[in-house]
């Protein structure tokens, strides 16, 4: 089986003892694919390092699993595109290691006293609306990508962790105590706003399939 993802190429039909794969959307581990799955093996030891350790290995540890973890999501989706490798496996698992990373940081800083528990699930509430919306529009076969305010939510979420994780340690400090709150509104706010407006573009085509499915 090694053999024959390695001789499939984009657009290829490959048969082997009476199996036929296509390859339309290219070899589904590549690349791209091994830096998501490394964000999601990194979650373990982000949340092990935040919960288990002591001020300051916490928070320099922290920010060193942390930064690696999300600085794979940038580079999985640019190495996807410029080598065209984006396969359906790759849009399945991007937004679920998405998922964890965030969930996972920002659930230990809610153990940790530093952020809100009610901003959290607002935050992680709308990562699971939009899963469960991508969920359904898969079973009707409609791919939903990320979309551009969607991709500055996250980086708005990678920031604001990041933050709070270094600066935990200065929590006197005037970045602190004003910076912590800005910066979990900003959170908040695209997280409704992007919510909104993934519902708003796809919840009328998944009804139209849906209609178009029962009446086949």
């Amino acid at each position: 089986m090694d053999d024959l993802w390695r001789r499939c190429s984009l657009g290829d039909i490959v048969e082997r003892h009476g199996l036929q794969v296509c390859c339309k959307l290219g070899t589904p581990m590549n690349l791209p694919n091994a830096l998501t799955l490394s964000r999601i093996f990194l979650v373990p030891p982000l949340v092990g390092v935040l919960l288990t350790t002591t001020p300051p290995a916490r928070e320099v540890w922290g920010i060193i699993v942390f930064a690696a973890a999300a600085t794979t999501d940038y580079f999985d989706g640019y190495l996807a595109r410029k080598r065209s490798q984006i396969t359906t496996l790759g849009q399945l698992l991007d937004p679920i290691a998405d998922k964890l990373l965030i969930s996972a940081v920002f659930i230990s800083l809610v153990h940790l006293g530093i952020a809100p528990a009610w901003m959290v699930i607002i935050i992680l509430g709308r990562e699971f609306a939009v899963t469960g919306l991508r969920s359904i529009a898969a079973a009707q076969g409609i791919t939903i990508s990320a979309m551009r305010l969607g991709k500055y939510k996250m980086f708005a979420q990678v920031a604001c962790a990041g933050c709070l994780i270094v600066f935990n340690r200065l929590p006197n400090t005037l970045f602190y105590k004003v910076g912590k709150e800005v910066l979990l509104w900003v959170v908040v706010v695209l997280s409704i706003i992007s919510m909104i407006q993934y519902f708003n573009r796809y919840w009328g085509p998944i009804q139209q399939r849906v209609k178009t499915n029962r009446n086949q």
